[in-house]
Order: C-alpha cells, then sequence, then structure tokens
C-alpha cells in the first residue's frame, strides 16, 4: 500500500522484455514494493542505487511503463510501512486506466492539470475526492464526464515528474479505492 506522496524521483536505466531497470536514491531490499509512476513493482534485485524490476504483460499493458524510454524520470515511492504517516490517500499501486494530458500550465505559482480518460470510469472520481496520477495523490475538481482537473502545487510540481511532462503524455490513473468498492457493492 501507499500514499501517492512520491519520495523521489528515479531515471529509467533500461527496459526489456525482461523487466525495468530504474536509478532508486532511498534504499530498498529485495522483495521490497516500489510504486514506479504509481504502479506497485517488487524489487527483484538491488545494487547500488538500482533496483531491478519484473514486469508482467498485464502490467504493459494496463499501465504507462511500457512506453518509457532510458533516461526518463519517473516518481518513486517505496511501499508505506505500518505505523508511518498516511500524507496522501490510500492507493494500492493497482492502475484502473492510462489517461491523457491536455492541460499542463502555469497558474501564478501553481499549476493547472487537466486529464482526460476513458468516460467509464467516471463514476470513480468525485469533485474533491481523491486520484493518483502517475502515483501523485491530488484532489481533483471540475470533474466532467471523461475528464478532471486538479491543481498542483509548486513542491509537488518541482519534485516529481509533472515537472517533465507534457500535453499529450500519457499517465497512469488510480481512482478511490473506497468508490471501487462503493461501485461493486451498487452493482450487485
Amino acid at each position: 500500500m501507499f500514499t501517492g506522496i512520491v519520495r523521489a524521483t528515479g531515471r529509467v536505466v533500461e527496459l526489456s522484455p525482461r523487466g525495468l531497470v530504474v536509478a532508486c536514491p532511498f534504499p530498498l531490499a529485495e522483495g521490497d514494493s516500489l510504486a514506479v509512476n504509481g504502479v506497485c513493482l517488487t524489487a527483484r534485485e538491488v545494487d547500488a542505487g538500482v533496483v531491478r524490476l519484473d514486469l508482467s504483460q498485464e502490467t504493459l499493458a494496463r499501465t504507462n511503463l511500457g512506453g518509457l524510454r532510458s533516461g526518463e524520470l519517473v516518481n518513486l515511492e517505496p511501499a508505506v510501512r505500518a505505523g508511518e504517516e498516511l500524507g496522501g490517500h490510500l492507493v494500492l499501486g493497482h492502475i484502473d486506466t492510462v489517461g491523457k494530458i491536455t492541460i499542463l500550465s502555469p497558474r501564478g505559482e501553481e499549476w493547472l492539470l487537466e486529464v482526460a480518460f476513458d468516460p467509464r470510469y467516471g463514476e470513480l472520481l468525485a469533485d474533491k475526492g481523491s486520484v493518483a496520477v502517475d502515483g501523485i495523490s491530488l484532489t481533483p475538481f471540475e470533474v466532467r464526464p471523461g475528464s478532471f482537473r486538479c491543481a498542483v502545487v509548486p513542491y509537488t510540481f518541482h519534485h516529481t515528474n509533472l515537472s517533465c511532462r507534457r500535453v499529450g503524455d500519457r499517465v497512469n490513473l488510480e481512482f478511490d479505492i473506497l468508490a471501487k468498492y462503493v461501485r461493486n457493492w451498487r452493482e450487485q
């Protein structure tokens, strides 16, 4: 489990059919969970600030990880441990869909982010609720069928991969777990 508070960014060293290799600036051990752009992955090998992670075909099909390039910046968050502060919201690292950035522009000292996504996920998003965008815990507003906006404070913008993102980039989206359980309960 994660919180959507990105601990650091790392650079992609290699993407291969066997998995992903990322430079990680904080300590990890083999078997640890690591959210990479919000996707929960398991550290297969850890060596001198580099972590090797396995990627399943399901992960490649449902996330933006398959499109990563060497040198690209990714958001990193280790799994939360019992007793640690939950600073964002509950994030599982299980991506619901991939969205596309339609607006990313400065607005005074903050940034306006707008993301378009498949409208069938719209009922999982609430105005002033929670959403994880590439693993970043954000608060959506102006929720519309197939899009939402978020205000991004300067700290978050400059300490995540949002500072490298552009309009048209694909981002991983994980909607609030409580909304998913409510939808599932309603459908039964």
